[in-house]
């Protein structure tokens, strides 16, 4: 038996490079705005997904498990302290770096290239910058802001650094943050201001003054060295990332439409910003984020868990966030597979899933088989489609998941595509297929419906 993965060879990272659709610039509240950004797949050599298809069956799944796993832990270390910024809002380039997207552009009179982490969980953005007292190996040239006419220090009197509202700590006369992450990284430096440079297309270029970031001259363990990455760009619900920065421009709206990773034939993926989002569907649904205590993820209110129709004894308070800082359920398209929480309190819920997952398919008769890195395989019989579904019974609104993209599915094996959670319950890439999805940061609310993704290309 053999469970053909090929198919998802570049399909699961779909942000190698970007090119601008459509673009309308102003700073206007009152002027709608919106933006379309098509991302290439990778099939570089600096993919984890490089050559898969000259994998094992075993192999494969579990270097796609690895991904996930990475992503999860990644951001298990996101900061409990960050940084803030305010302007409005860019388009740019967006690549794909081992494991990481980046996006790339350019900083400074000099136009210096960078590539920063794009970032959903952190808010601060910062770069390396010269002279440095501990800085990471890093591919690229660091940034040497004295080189820059446009550089400037954030003042002490600035909101930011002063006042009820401030981010930043005065020291020396100078305006500086210290970040610190739950996992030992930490980075350094000076609150500054610098003008940041998006290219447009191949003859334009877009620039925008007085962005304010982190120059950092004092790093440690940061895990992505060694790199072209020589920072993070927040994007998450933090005031100071890219989402705020630039909310007058996109109107805090994103969104996106993932084609079946089943579909042979690679596709480009639009993310579309403001007013370029499609008109919403009448039976389109709605939970409102929940804020975290400690960080700005997408985090949402995870009431229970249905499999094939079958609703699990949960108590609401279930996949709450709780005092040491695990639990709660929040939206990722950066990892690939789902992950349910199993440090849940009264009950293991990912252990719960898994076993009603396990009674269905042994109630249809099947053969139990193994696989590296899922815990439920099986044989599939000719024909076989009865794939049980998966509904996440978020606050106002039911999330469900056909049998087709809950499971990983070829044409003599399949496995449920969930894996254990270590931290928290994670709605991942492969259980967002066929779905639109909005992230309304200006409303507050992740907004859903089925699409046939496939139409989402233009």
């Amino acid at each position: 038996m053999s469970l053909s993965l090929g198919f998802l060879n570049a399909k699961l990272f779909f942000c190698l490079c970007v090119t601008f659709l459509k673009h309308h610039f102003t700073f206007s509240a009152s002027n709608p705005t919106g933006l379309s950004l098509r991302a290439v797949l990778d099939d570089s050599s600096g993919s984890p997904l490089y050559l898969i298809e000259n994998l094992t069956i075993a192999e494969r799944i579990e270097r796609l498990i690895k991904v996930t796993n990475a992503r999860a832990n990644y951001l298990s270390l996101v900061s409990n302290r960050d940084a803030r910024i305010h302007p409005d809002n860019i388009p740019m380039p967006i690549l794909r770096e081992g494991l990481f997207y980046v996006v790339e552009f350019a900083i400074g009179s000099q136009h210096h290239k960078v590539k920063l982490l794009m970032d959903t969980g952190g808010g601060l953005i910062w770069t390396q910058c010269v002279p440095c007292k501990t800085c990471f190996p890093q591919n690229l040239p660091i940034f040497n802001p004295s080189a820059s006419v446009t550089y400037a220090r954030l003042p002490c009197d600035h909101p930011l650094c002063k006042g009820p509202g401030d981010r930043y700590t005065c020291f020396d006369g100078f305006c500086v943050y210290n970040v610190h992450y739950t996992g030992g990284a930490s980075t350094r430096g000076t609150a500054s201001m610098e003008t940041f440079h998006f290219s447009i297309d191949q003859s334009e270029i877009e620039s925008f003054k007085n962005v304010i970031f982190g120059c950092s001259d004092d790093s440690s363990d940061i895990f992505f060295k060694n790199t072209d990455i020589s920072g993070i760009f927040g994007l998450s619900m933090s005031p100071d990332s890219m989402m705020i920065q630039f909310s007058s421009f996109i109107h805090s709206r994103f969104s996106y439409c993932l084609v079946p990773f089943a579909d042979a034939i690679p596709r480009p993926l639009v993310l579309r910003f403001g007013e370029d989002i499609p008109q919403l569907p009448p039976d389109v649904r709605t939970t409102s984020f929940v804020q975290s205590p400690t960080n700005h993820f997408y985090y949402l209110e995870l009431w229970g868990i249905s499999v094939a129709g079958y609703r699990l004894p949960f108590s609401q308070s279930t996949f709450q966030y709780r005092a040491n800082g695990k639990g709660g359920c929040f939206i990722d398209s950066g990892a690939l597979f789902t992950q349910i929480d199993a440090g849940t309190v009264g009950i293991n819920a990912y252990a719960a899933v898994m076993q009603v997952f396990a009674s269905y398919y042994e109630s249809k008769s099947l053969r139990r088989t193994t696989s590296r890195g899922f815990e439920l395989c099986y044989e599939r019989p000719p024909n076989y489609d009865d794939f049980a579904s998966l509904t996440f019974h978020f606050n106002g609104a039911d999330y469900t998941v056909a049998g087709e993209y809950v499971n990983l599915i070829s044409p003599d094996i399949f496995c449920v595509a969930i894996i254990k959670g270590t931290y928290a319950t994670m709605l991942g890439a492969w259980q967002q297929q066929n779905k639109r999805l909005i992230y309304d940061v200006g409303m507050g609310a992740l907004q859903f419906a089925d699409e046939n993704c496939v139409n989402d290309v233009s």
